[in-house]
C-alpha cells in the first residue's frame, strides 16, 4: 500500500468542513489525523486525546422521516439536499421525509439517500461537538457506507460521489432484476456452522456467506430458491434465520455486471488519496492509494463484507472510540457485539 505525506496540522479544533464553490458543495480537504496526545503538559489541565473513527451505514438504514430535523435546524445540511436534488433530477429530500417507504426501500434511491443524509448528520455533529473531529485517525462505512467514508475522509467529491452511489444503486438494482435473488441474517451459531448451512443449501442454487458482521450475525445471499432452503434448515439447527428487505442477492456473483457498470462510473471522476486511511470492505484494512480504492470498490460489489474483521482492525491499531454517523443504530449494535464495552456514540440522521 502506497502512503502519502500529509501538510502538518492547522491549530483550528475543526477537523472537516464544508465548502462551497460556485454553487456546488463538496467536502473541503480534511485536515490529517492526529496521534491521541494531551493538550497541556500540566497534569491539572490535561485533557486526553482518543483516537477516533466515524462508521458511516449501508443500505437497510434508511426510514421515512430520517433527514427532516436535520434540514429543519442545519443551513448546511439543507444546502446538501438541494445540490443532490440538481444533481439526482428529483427531490431526495421529499422521498426521506415523506416517503413512500416502497420508494425509498429501492436500491436506485436508498442509496443515494443514505449517502447525503449521513452527510448532513456529519454536519450536525461538526456544529455539536466540534472536538470529535481532531482526533479521527481512521474511517469505514458498511458498504454502501465506504462511498460515504471516502467523501468525508476528501478522496471523493460530494457531487461525483453522489453520482457514483446513483449509478452503483441503479446498476445493482437491474442486476437484481435480471437474477433475482435475496438474503438473510443466521443469528447465532458460528462461521463454521453457517459454512456447512450454506453449503448444505446450494442444492437449491447459488448462495455464499455475504456479511460477516459480528460474532453470531452473519448474512447469507443467493437465490430465492436457496434462501428458502437456508431458512428451514436453520430451523433445526442453533440459528434463527430473518430474511432481510433488500432488492437481491448483494455482494455475490448474481450482481455481475453491475461491478462492470460501476467500474465505468467510477473511471470518470477523480478520486485523491483520502487524508485519513479509509478501511474496505473487501480486506478489512486501510488503504489511502486511490488506484487501489477504485479497484476495491468494484471487487465491492460482488465480495463478502467483513465487517467484524474491520471493527477488529480498526481496535488493533488503537482506536478507542467510534461515531456512528447516519441513519439508524445498527453499527452501534454490531461494535457492542464485537465489544460490549466499547465506546460508541451516534450522530442520528
Amino acid at each position: 500500500m502506497q502512503h502519502h505525506r500529509h501538510p502538518p496540522l492547522p491549530t483550528s479544533p475543526v477537523a472537516y468542513d464544508f465548502q462551497y464553490i460556485e454553487g456546488v458543495n463538496e467536502l473541503s480537504a480534511p485536515i490529517p489525523a492526529r496521534r491521541p496526545r494531551s493538550n497541556s503538559s500540566d497534569p491539572q489541565t490535561r485533557t486526553v486525546r482518543v483516537s477516533t473513527a466515524f462508521l458511516f451505514p449501508g443500505q437497510g438504514a434508511q426510514t421515512v422521516g430520517m433527514a427532516g430535523d436535520l434540514v429543519a435546524k442545519s443551513p448546511v445540511a439543507k444546502k446538501l439536499f438541494d445540490d443532490a436534488a440538481g444533481i439526482l433530477g428529483y427531490d431526495l429530500l421529499d422521498l426521506c421525509v415523506r416517503g413512500p417507504a416502497e420508494r425509498l426501500n429501492a436500491t436506485d434511491v436508498s442509496q443515494p439517500a443514505i449517502f447525503v443524509a449521513s452527510l448532513a448528520a456529519l454536519e450536525t455533529l461538526r456544529t455539536a461537538e466540534p472536538d470529535a473531529f481532531a482526533d479521527v485517525t481512521a474511517t469505514a462505512g458498511l458498504s454502501l457506507g465506504e462511498y460515504t467514508a471516502l467523501a468525508f475522509a476528501g478522496a471523493i467529491s460530494f457531487a461525483d460521489g453522489l453520482k457514483v452511489v446513483q449509478a452503483r444503486g441503479r446498476a445493482m438494482q437491474a442486476a437484481a432484476d435480471a437474477n433475482p435473488g435475496a438474503m438473510a441474517s443466521l443469528l447465532g451459531g458460528d462461521l463454521a456452522g453457517v459454512e456447512a448451512l450454506v453449503a448444505e443449501a446450494r442444492s437449491k442454487g447459488k448462495l455464499e456467506v455475504a456479511n460477516l458482521l459480528c460474532p453470531g450475525n452473519t448474512a447469507i445471499s443467493g437465490s430465492v430458491a436457496a434462501i428458502d432452503e437456508a431458512c428451514k434448515l436453520a430451523e433445526g439447527k442453533s440459528f434463527k434465520a430473518v430474511r432481510l428487505a433488500v432488492a437481491g442477492a448483494f455482494h455475490t456473483d448474481l450482481m455481475r455486471p453491475a461491478d462492470e457498470h460501476l467500474g465505468a462510473a467510477l473511471a470518470g471522476i477523480e478520486i485523491k488519496p483520502p487524508s485519513i486511511p479509509v478501511w474496505s470492505n473487501v480486506d478489512a484494512k486501510p488503504h489511502t492509494d486511490p488506484a487501489e480504492i477504485r479497484g476495491l470498490l468494484v471487487k465491492q460489489v460482488l465480495s463478502p463484507v467483513r465487517w467484524e474483521e474491520t471493527i477488529r482492525g480498526l481496535m488493533e491499531s488503537g482506536v478507542a472510540r467510534f461515531y456512528e454517523i447516519g441513519p439508524g443504530r445498527v453499527l452501534a449494535g454490531l461494535l457492542k457485539r464485537v465489544n460490549r464495552k466499547a465506546d460508541i456514540r451516534n450522530a442520528q440522521a
